[in-house]
């Protein structure tokens, strides 16, 4: 059955993106898109085998922007990710726009790396340029703008403070870096919170 609309992909290609066909046509490289009527993709994004687009995710390439994601990463509903004029590179195993969706966009000349099996949730955004470690969070509608959050292990690490850097709450995080093993909470500004262990939120169980 043909599934296809002339007037859909008329709209899609003018916007630059992927007709129809084409984005129906990555599941044979290894992408599970299940509603790829509502999935929007430039067709200068890279994208590797395992990696799961659920329904309202925008992948989009602007202006030479540049954009690669790895193996296995997820995003939810609600994600969108532009590369606009920028640079944005998406590790192995991440997830992406859970309880809320998230905004990713580098524009002319910035560049946002994100780690290996990082975890971006709760209605957040980054913009300008941002390096987010392996194993990192950002937990909340959160605005970040020149974060570094370091590398470590990831949320299901035992050792909360063997993980990789945390921001988490509400409100604008600008020009911070938050170590392995650190997490900032903040309902604000989180320039003003204080740096702390997460096992100061995760105490390890009493034998």
């Amino acid at each position: 059955m043909d599934t296809t609309c002339p007037t859909t992909d008329a709209a899609r290609r003018a916007l630059g993106f992927m007709t129809l066909d084409e984005t129906m046509a990555l599941a044979d490289r290894g992408v599970t898109i299940p509603a790829p009527h509502s999935v929007l993709i430039s067709p200068g994004a890279l994208l590797e085998e395992g990696i799961v687009l659920w329904p309202g995710t925008v992948l989009q390439c602007l202006d030479g922007g540049r954009l690669s994601i790895g193996a296995g990463t997820i995003c939810f509903p609600s994600t969108r990710i532009v590369a606009a004029g920028g640079r944005i590179a998406i590790g192995p195993g991440v997830e992406i726009g859970d309880e809320g969706g998230f905004t990713i966009k580098a524009e002319g000349g910035a560049e946002i790396v994100i780690g290996a099996g990082a975890r971006l949730l709760g209605g957040g955004s980054l913009t300008l340029s941002n390096r987010i470690g392996r194993g990192s969070q950002i937990l909340g509608p959160i605005r970040c703008q020149n974060c570094r959050l370091g590398d470590g292990g990831t949320y299901r690490d035992p050792d909360p403070d063997s993980r990789g850097g945390v921001l988490k709450g509400a409100g604008v995080a600008r020009d911070l870096e938050v170590p392995q093993g650190r997490v900032i909470q903040a309902f604000g500004l989180f320039a003003e919170a204080p740096v702390r262990p997460q096992s100061y939120f995760h105490p390890p169980a009493k034998g």
